[in-house]
């Protein structure tokens, strides 16, 4: 049996690895030149570094089961520190206890100087999925809101509170209950120590894409752009290739792992319920700079985030030097900047040069001054982020019910439940498994 999985980032190579470990020939065509989505490594200066994702979240098993899976286990380590500052009002202050940025501690919230919470209110949860911004600036406004809430999310979706759900995003402010003040002291007290939040690998979490795509039963073609997926009585035909030169697959099944707007044109004379959920989904764009310097900078933290709401370039930065062991053991500073929130495209108009300056003169400010780099690399994700609007999950079941209608085709991928790395692997896993389930791969 042959299944083709559609689009070569981490949730099409996690799907494509749980086929053929379960012996199905698999082939993975992916429309550029490389494997890996979000996840790549690139040169800087005379350094290999992640140019994209560096880090997975720990406190979710795929990602590290996966890891383990395919023989990278040897190579996995824990930050040295997470401990992070928020720059804000002028200068970098030390991030207080919180519930993805609600205060667990108010006297810990004060003495940071970031934001204050003058007129909290009890109010009950709503049923239905409201906006992260509605529920929590109704409850403790808008300062803990835009200072440490929206930097939080726009580190993560590169999204606005005032359109991401709070069910889709959020669902730990949502189970604080009606109080999120007391609610987060009591997450925050009951919280018991369970290992690491965090991982990476030496050398890079861009080393996991070419580790799985090397498991037996998995073929992989580049630069080989689907143009179209078609039921057939006899299984799935995929158009590949130019149009002045289409190809014709013939597979059993097809798992399409591309980004939602590529996903809904492929499926929508076979699902166009599912594929006009999809085409509903906006996604943003940002991109990453990444900096070597000789000397290192007077911070000893992780890194900061920046509320949108002070108008820097930048959104965050990340010390990998003094996150990661394995980096600073190099001799060389390694900072990563990030820029772009949903709506923001136009930061990201500039050339290279210009973006590295800009988010050098930030990084200079929020330092109190940095040498000039050796060497800087910005890699722009263009359209790499699904925004998770108020109605999302319901969006994503509409999708999940009508694929299912259709034997022989799944979707996944960072559009539906997550976007982290070990969402995208446990959704491209799952959608490989129902096929496996429903006995589409057998003879």
């Amino acid at each position: 049996m042959r299944a083709a999985v559609v689009g070569g980032g981490m949730a099409g190579l996690a799907a494509a690895y749980e086929l053929a470990v379960s012996g199905v020939d698999v082939v993975v065509l992916e429309g550029s030149d490389r494997l890996g989505g979000k996840l790549r490594l690139g040169t800087v200066g005379d350094l290999t570094l992640d140019l994209g994702a560096e880090s997975i979240l720990a406190r979710r098993p795929e990602g590290l089961d996966l890891i383990d899976a395919v023989g990278l286990d040897d190579r996995v380590v824990n930050p040295d520190t997470i401990t992070a500052a928020i720059w804000t009002h002028g200068e970098l202050r030390p991030m207080p206890a919180t519930v993805m940025g609600i205060p667990a501690d108010l006297a810990e919230l004060a003495a940071s100087g970031i934001a204050r919470v003058d007129d909290p209110h009890v109010l009950p949860v709503p049923k239905d999925d409201v906006s992260v911004a509605d529920f929590v600036a109704d409850r403790l406004g808008r300062d803990v809101l835009d200072r440490l809430v929206e930097p939080l999310l726009g580190g993560v979706y590169a999204g606005h509170t005032d359109a991401l759900s709070l069910r889709a995003t959020t669902p730990q402010i949502a189970a604080l209950g009606p109080d999120l003040l007391a609610g987060a002291t009591a997450a925050r007290a009951a919280a018991t120590a369970r290992g690491p939040v965090f991982a990476g690998l030496v050398g890079g979490v861009g080393q996991l894409p070419a580790a799985v795509a090397a498991t037996p039963g998995i073929s992989v073609r580049l630069d080989s752009t689907v143009r179209a997926v078609t039921r057939k009585a006899e299984g799935w035909l995929l158009s590949i290739g130019p149009t002045t030169d289409v190809e014709q697959l013939l597979v059993d099944a097809v798992v399409v792992a591309a980004p939602a707007p590529a996903a809904a044109r492929l499926i929508a004379e076979d699902a166009p319920e599912a594929a006009f959920a999809l085409a509903a989904i906006e996604y943003a764009s940002m991109a990453i700079v990444t900096y070597v310097f000789d000397e290192p900078p007077a911070f000893e933290g992780s890194g900061f985030l920046v509320p949108p709401i002070d108008g820097t370039f930048i959104k965050a930065a990340t010390v990998s030097s003094n996150k990661w062991d394995w980096v600073g053991a190099t001799g060389r500073t390694v900072i990563r900047a990030s820029v772009g929130r949903s709506g923001e495209s136009t930061l990201l108009q500039h050339d290279d040069p210009a973006i590295v300056a800009a988010a050098l003169a930030d990084l200079r400010a929020a330092f109190g001054g940095l040498p000039d780099p050796l060497d800087a690399v910005v890699q722009r994700w263009g359209g790499a982020l699904p925004q998770y609007d108020v109605g999302h999950l319901e969006r994503v079941a509409t999708i999940e019910r009508s694929i299912a209608a259709v034997r022989g085709l799944e979707v996944c991928g960072a559009a539906c439940r997550g976007v982290g790395i070990p969402a995208v692997i446990a959704s491209g896993r799952a959608a490989a498994r129902r096929l496996l389930d429903a006995g589409t791969m057998e003879p």
